[in-house]
């Protein structure tokens, strides 16, 4: 790491250490304005697509129970005769027993959370297909210095990237 100035309070001619500390202080004031401004309208235009996700997952949820319900009375009716193939073989049915319980649902507050993740990460990705790769900067592991990746690109020749495996 790069070795910053530090302004320590007190130092130089009293006065302009005091005006420094309240310029910075205003200054960081002013960034996290900016940056909780910037959540905020971010949160706002991804509200109603992750309102519209929601609900049809709890439509799904519905649809699903429904279903369950309706079959449950329909259990009622006699049994309709089992289906044979050709080789005198059971035909399993078109569409398997539903199984409705509070571990298979998919509305949970745990997936309305990564759902709320995932629009958050697309929204605020910065690579997308077909436009440019974004110059990402990383940290050497000697010395610790901060580059870009692009930096390490030469003329025509592609730049490949290795992170290692993952098995």
């Amino acid at each position: 790491r790069q070795a910053t100035p530090r302004l320590v309070v007190g130092e130089g001619s009293g006065s302009q250490g005091a005006s420094g500390a309240a310029a910075t202080m205003l200054r960081s004031l002013l960034l996290h304005s900016l940056r909780l401004c910037a959540q905020t309208a971010s949160c706002l235009v991804l509200f109603p697509r992750f309102l519209g996700t929601a609900f049809m997952l709890w439509l799904l949820d519905f649809l699903c129970i429904r279903k369950h319900f309706l079959g449950r009375r329909r259990r009622d009716q006699p049994e309709p005769a089992v289906e044979l193939d050709s080789d005198g073989e059971e035909v399993p049915p078109d569409d398997p027993p539903v199984c409705v319980s509070d571990d298979n649902r998919l509305c949970t507050l745990a997936s309305l959370k990564a759902v709320w993740h995932g629009q958050k990460l697309d929204f605020f990705k910065q690579a997308y297909e077909g436009g440019p790769a974004p110059n990402s900067e990383v940290v050497l592991p000697h010395g610790f210095q901060n580059q870009h990746i692009l930096d390490y690109a030469r003329g025509n020749r592609p730049l490949v990237l290795n992170f290692g495996s993952c098995t």
